[in-house]
């Protein structure tokens, strides 16, 4: 079953749409993802993750 709540990541509200009814923007699954000790991509992950916080 896929998750049905997402929230926006512009101004933090939640919602069951696809873009936020406030402010347009694109939103994402409130969720983590399920972890698992056989994952094959938590280095792309975790590579994501950093470059994505060294850009302002």
């Amino acid at each position: 079953m896929r998750f049905l709540i997402r929230r926006c990541p512009k101004c933090g509200r939640y919602t069951l749409k696809n873009t936020c009814p406030v402010c347009g923007t694109p939103t994402r699954v409130a969720h983590p993802p399920r972890f698992s000790p056989l994952d094959k991509y938590v280095k792309y992950r975790v590579l994501m993750k950093r470059l994505s916080k060294e850009r302002p």
